[in-house]
């Protein structure tokens, strides 16, 4: 099997999405687009991800890192050709293969880069791209294929004729080239179109026309086609993302009651056999165990971890906090930067008071705690095992201490 990289374009700047951020920082279901581009290369065994950036660059490169990322400026945006035409010094030794990919197209998956491989292989092509057919092709380039269903090229959206307008079989922009090839047919690409920019489009043409073979294999959903290049689309991308994460994690023994109004981010991960109930939102690294029960109405926040057996009800909010074993918070309540030990339960509208007005404190209660309704813990806090708290009661550490003193 030959070597493989891959080049990602994440330089452009979207006026459309009216933004000072890269747009490929963007985030969906909790995780910059750019990642799950990252993803899609890592799961087929590229060796190595030339990240072509240009605006915020500085941005980007703080966001990731990895050893297998090699980033490449882009001064000027000046088509797509040239983006990869700044990665040849890298790859000018390199006779492997290379994908070329956009950066804001978070919905690619794996499989599909897998099936363009074993196409390639099969066929021996010098080039394949995966194609996709929408019922509105607009924006996207054109596949011209002649009467034999052979591809003579790719036709940009904007220099279409009215007839090639009609064809609704379109470029992704899913590219696997033998990079010796690719870039003998980037040198020759010029800006000879509307935008007057260099199109990767335009050495697919220059490849098929020196005799090499070119494939073209419609492998791409309709919605791992679509790319975002607008705050509508990005809105979009979230809610195709949504449904896979939510059908994944039902494939793994997860009810989600009305996956319609819930939300749950891509970092999430969440047992077997527990409830999540409507209106739940799960947002960052969140870890739930098995058999749990969570809202309707509640707020899992970033650093929360829930062990196994916990109840968290109506309007319950957490926040980087570790509910061990059988706690239950049922109602209204809320905590946060805080360790709560095996079976305590939490009243109806208690609150731990993490903030002081200049830094956040914990608060740690140990097991078999008891905290009775609009209990206010004031952190920092520890309460021991099979401590009592009444109702309305206010909690501070040197009230504690004091208790203790005094027994």
């Amino acid at each position: 099997m030959a070597e493989r990289v891959a080049i990602i374009l994440a330089a452009g700047v979207s006026s459309r999405m009216n933004t000072q951020i890269a747009k490929v920082l963007h985030e969906v279901c909790g995780r910059p687009m750019l990642a799950y581009v990252l993803d899609a290369c890592r799961k087929v065994g590229v060796s190595k991800i030339y990240v072509v950036v240009g605006f915020s660059a500085g941005q980007v490169k703080e966001r990731f890192d990895g050893n297998d990322i090699v980033w490449v400026q882009q001064d000027k945006q000046l088509g797509t050709a040239h983006a990869v035409l700044c990665c040849k010094e890298h790859l000018k030794d390199f006779t492997g293969e290379t994908l070329v990919l956009c950066g804001d197209a978070p919905l690619i998956q794996g499989e599909m880069l897998r099936t363009l491989m074993e196409k390639r292989e099969a066929e021996q092509s010098a080039a394949i791209l995966a194609t996709a057919v929408l019922d509105d092709p607009t924006g996207y380039g054109r596949i011209i294929r002649d009467a034999y269903g052979n591809i003579q090229g790719i036709i940009e959206d904007g220099d279409c004729t009215r007839e090639q307008l009609a064809i609704k079989e379109v470029n992704p922009s899913y590219y696997l080239f033998n990079n010796t090839v690719l870039f003998e047919a980037i040198e020759k690409v010029r800006p000879d179109n509307v935008k007057k920019e260099y199109y990767l489009t335009d050495a697919v043409s220059d490849i098929i026309a020196t005799g090499h073979k070119v494939t073209a294999v419609t492998a791409v959903r309709p919605e791992e086609a679509m790319g975002v290049n607008s705050r509508a689309e990005l809105s979009t991308a979230s809610k195709i993302m949504q449904r896979r994460i939510q059908r994944q994690l039902m494939e793994e023994g997860v009810t989600i009651v009305d996956p319609d109004n819930t939300w749950i981010d891509a970092r999430a991960q969440i047992g077997q056999d527990t409830v999540i109930e409507p209106f739940t939102y799960i947002h960052g690294e969140v870890k739930i165990g098995q058999g749990c029960r969570i809202g309707p109405f509640a707020y899992l926040r970033h650093g929360t971890v829930l062990k196994n057996d916990v109840v968290l009800g109506v309007y319950a909010e957490v926040k980087n906090s570790t509910l061990a074993d059988g706690v239950r918070v049922r109602h209204h309540s809320y905590i946060g930067d805080a360790t709560v030990g095996q079976n305590v339960n939490v009243g109806a509208g208690s609150v731990t008071a993490n903030f002081d007005g200049e830094k956040v404190n914990r608060t740690s209660i140990g097991n078999d705690c008891y905290i009775g309704s609009g209990a206010i813990l004031i952190a920092p806090l520890e309460l021991k095992d099979g401590l009592h708290v009444g109702a309305g009661t206010v909690v501070s550490q040197e009230s504690v201490d004091k208790l203790g003193q005094k027994d």
